[in-house]
């Protein structure tokens, strides 16, 4: 089992696949990765060799910010709205859609599951 990053990738599935498995890297990530390393896709983890596994952790170490320094770093920015207190930073704070959505119906999973309101049986 190979581990990029703090994470254990996959042995059995295409290398372009199992790097998705890395917080922070997404399909077009981990093609540009398999382009620099000259690795095809389509080839398995468990393919690879000791040398081509570490060139891809270096690569990915050099050119990515991934995993916990991703976290933190988006983490940082909702605190800092939060602080700022301006409308974006509300609504991380009260735990509502940011981007817009409607709320009347729906936002469930922003807004955790519905609550009975009292007094409303007749």
């Amino acid at each position: 089992m190979a581990r990029i990053a703090g994470v254990n990738i996959p042995t059995n599935k295409r290398v372009e696949i199992a790097l998705c498995y890395i917080h922070g890297i997404g399909p077009a990530g981990a093609k540009e990765i398999c382009e620099k390393n000259n690795i095809a896709p389509e080839r398995r983890v468990n393919e690879l060799s000791d040398a081509e596994v570490l060139s891809i952790r270096e690569t990915i170490d050099r050119d990515f910010q991934v995993e916990g320094d991703l976290r933190r770093e988006v983490s940082m920015n909702i605190k800092r709205l939060m602080d700022l207190g301006n409308y974006r930073g509300l609504r991380h704070r009260r735990g509502l859609p940011v981007r817009g959505q409607r709320t009347h119906t729906n936002a469930r999973t922003r807004k955790g599951p519905a609550r009975a309101i009292a007094g409303k049986k007749k």
